[in-house]
């Protein structure tokens, strides 16, 4: 059994959906249901006795506590977080209160919990023989529950490492945590809020920090579905200052299968930084959707998508270069990201055009009225 918070969310969502169909072991997916959790990620899971959704925060001690009593999880991935940088600059509140004060009562529940469970050592299989992209299965994994068999995987970004200059080297994990964002400092304290507790408390953690994610589930306020769904409806498609801010770009089930690598075999209270080795300036990144596009669902008219650029002026604050050098995890895990740049931009394009009503029904709520006051 595990615990994963934020399990509706973009990344969230996917990991679990991942999960069960690589086996058979319980998923307790703990969601506040926020407009960027939806359940509609999850339909294929009803029904599913082995994905039970739970509505609730993270802060809520007492909902928490009693998830981790009943269900007795072996394991808990963090993914809840307010996580986008255009609203935490507008409202940096929430970002404050989920991302910092929710994960300390995330790690208090999960500390009390973890201290309950027996000293004994547990009896793991030798792990030799998983492979480097796969959990290991429950059956491999004989044994009670102990305090020496828990980890707690707190998921998390490459923002919090602030800029890169063009010629920089990408970050590793000995960078030192600069945030520039409200956004990137909540979740920079929320990661050593998690470093903490492993230092003080002994907690068995991990912590993983990934650059920027894109594929199936993505919600229309991130760069690359917003391209889509404003390319379809005919819509301007915004281009912050030059639009040569570089990202290096994950397809998130790759990021998946490095946070199940993780969780079966990385070091307590290391830190793994996950990339894709695609570093993209933005405006590459709008000009390679316009093209996919073209050829996928050309417009009524004739002309091309990339009309429809509109250049608007720069966010405060906008990091000019994000890059992650993921060769830890590749030494000591053995894990790299199996998609391309070329093969994930054309499945995520492709996925958008095959499942409208899943994007047409997110558009909606609080989501709808905060990016039409942003984009249009």
């Amino acid at each position: 059994m595990i615990l994963v918070t934020g399990g509706a969310g973009f990344i969230g969502a996917n990991f679990v959906l991942d999960w069960l169909a690589l086996h058979d072991e319980p998923v307790i997916n703990l969601d506040k249901l926020t407009y960027a959790g939806n359940p509609e990620t999850l339909q294929s899971l009803q029904g599913n006795p082995l994905h039970t959704l739970v509505q609730g925060d993270i802060g809520d001690v007492a909902l928490v506590s009693q998830l981790l009593k009943t269900h007795q999880p072996r394991a808990v991935i963090n993914f809840a977080a307010e996580s986008h940088v255009d609203r935490s600059i507008h409202g940096p509140g929430e970002f404050i209160q989920t991302n910092i004060v929710g994960t300390f009562n995330l790690l208090e529940s999960v500390r009390s919990y973890w201290q309950s469970l027996p000293d004994e050592p547990a009896k793991q299989a030798a792990s030799s023989g998983a492979t480097a992209t796969s959990a290991m299965p429950t059956s491999a994994m004989p044994g009670k529950l102990t305090k020496a068999s828990f980890r707690f995987l707190h998921v998390s970004t490459d923002e919090v490492y602030g800029s890169l200059a063009k010629d920089d080297p990408a970050f590793t994990e000995r960078n030192h945590i600069e945030p520039n964002s409200p956004y990137s400092a909540s979740k920079a304290a929320s990661d050593h809020l998690v470093r903490a507790w492993h230092h003080t408390y002994g907690l068995p953690v991990l912590t993983t920090n990934c650059s920027n994610n894109y594929g199936p589930y993505h919600f229309p306020e991130k760069l690359i579905p917003l391209l889509i769904v404003n390319a379809l409806a005919g819509k301007p498609l915004p281009v912050y200052g030059d639009g040569q801010q570089i990202r290096d770009w994950l397809f998130v089930k790759d990021h998946c299968s490095a946070i199940r690598r993780v969780l079966e075999a990385g070091r307590l209270g290391e830190t793994y930084n996950v990339g894709g080795w695609n570093e993209k300036a933005n405006l590459d990144i709008v000009h390679t959707v316009c093209a996919l596009l073209d050829e996928l669902r050309p417009r009524t008219d004739g002309k091309p998508y990339q009309d429809q650029i509109t250049f608007v002026t720069d966010r405060p604050g906008h990091d000019r270069r994000y890059a992650i050098d993921a060769r830890k995890l590749e030494s000591e895990l053995g894990w790299r990201p199996t998609e391309t740049f070329e093969t994930g931009i054309r499945k995520t394009v492709q996925w958008y055009l095959d499942n409208p009503e899943w994007v047409a029904h997110v558009q909606s709520g609080a989501y709808r009225d905060w990016v039409q006051k942003q984009y249009t």
